[in-house]
């Protein structure tokens, strides 16, 4: 009886590890590589590298990868500077070496490696959500190797519960988390992503077309799903993030924040307000939104994003711009900005497709 229990468990993995495949590769058909790719130590990073001038970085954050700033306009940036965007160690097309690991300071190191073999000179490091924590590791670490941070929704203290949208991920064991990725992740995600986008745009709605022009597919495969278990189990247990916290008075590096108030993945007063209160360096602007403001308020974000740039926002006590009295933007702002155009990448790109190209999975 147990030896026929056993065979059936193991005709059910071996089902579903090929089930998972197949979906991956008509993933990866319809949400192609967009840039190219570079070895940094064990890992191997994927990157689209845009237009000439002053380098700008942009850092996505947990189970994202560089799709996520699509509706930004990369392409009017990238007039006056070089602009960067990478999939981090482990995510989109990129992939993490067996010896590298995926706490913050690891992967800020990864991205301090990643500038210094492209060549860019202090530049404008650009963090999304647990991006935001990597860019103030890369600053506090670094302090000489960017220029100033620009952070959106940014993960800046310990949680003390996960969010709701990431609890799936919660496996600290190595063996069961590959043994889940591979065989139920990519299953179960495909039943269940819609009910998770939800909870990360809240309270906007998710965009129909986020699975493509977003990428949003690419986290529903097992390398996705690993990578974002590894990337999450090492904040709770490294500990970088609590030490972090009693740095932020050291800051050297003017960093600007911006969050949206409705925020229900990482609230603004416990990560955006209390780095302010720590850093006389801290800038902070709350509007109206969720937490992916890239996405479902770029006009508001990108004009933020170009006063960072321009270093024209506030230090020190007119830093913070909450309330009633921030301008009056909405993060129901149309997503008209212009859609990352890919394709066109640097001579030596392998870039193979645009943002807005693709094909739905049948």
């Amino acid at each position: 009886m147990l030896s026929v229990t056993a065979a059936a468990v193991a005709v059910a993995g071996a089902a579903l590890s090929a089930f998972s495949r197949r979906t991956a590769r008509r993933i990866e058909a319809a949400v192609p590589m967009d840039g190219q790719l570079v070895d940094i130590g064990g890992d191997r990073i994927h990157y689209v590298d845009r237009g000439e001038g002053p380098p700008i970085v942009f850092v996505h954050g947990l189970s994202g990868q560089m799709r996520n700033f699509a509706w930004l306009p990369i392409e009017e940036l990238a007039r006056h500077h070089r602009v960067i965007l990478i999939d981090r160690p482990g995510t989109g097309y990129s992939t993490r070496g067996a010896q590298s690991a995926a706490n913050v300071y690891a992967q800020a190191e990864a991205v301090v490696r990643f500038c210094d073999v492209l060549g860019l000179e202090k530049p404008v490091l650009v963090g999304h959500s647990l991006g935001g924590a990597i860019a103030l590791a890369v600053a506090l670490n670094h302090p000489q190797a960017v220029s100033r941070l620009a952070l959106i929704a940014p993960l800046t203290h310990v949680q003390t519960e996960v969010p709701k949208a990431f609890r799936a991920l919660v496996i600290r064991s190595d063996f069961i988390r590959r043994l889940v990725a591979h065989t139920l992740a990519t299953p179960v995600a495909l039943a269940t992503s819609s009910a998770v986008l939800k909870q990360v745009f809240a309270p906007e709605a998710v965009p129909p077309d986020f699975p493509l022009r977003g990428g949003g597919m690419l986290s529903l495969r097992p390398q996705g799903f690993l990578g974002a278990s590894e990337d999450l189990i090492a904040v709770e247990e490294a500990g970088d993030l609590a030490e972090m916290e009693q740095r932020y008075v050291q800051l050297e590096v003017d960093t600007d924040v911006l969050f949206g108030r409705d925020d229900i993945v990482l609230d603004w007063i416990r990560h955006g307000d209390a780095l302010r209160r720590r850093s006389k360096r801290v800038a902070l602007k709350v509007i109206d939104g969720g937490h992916m403001l890239p996405v479902t308020a770029p006009r508001a974000t990108a004009e933020w994003l170009r006063a960072v740039i321009a270093g024209s926002t506030e230090r020190g006590a007119n830093a913070s711009a909450i309330g009633d009295a921030v301008d009056g933007i909405s993060a129901a702002d149309p997503a008209e900005a212009t859609v990352m155009p890919l394709r066109r990448a640097r001579p030596e790109s392998r870039s193979r497709s645009s943002f807005n190209k693709g094909r739905q999975l049948t």
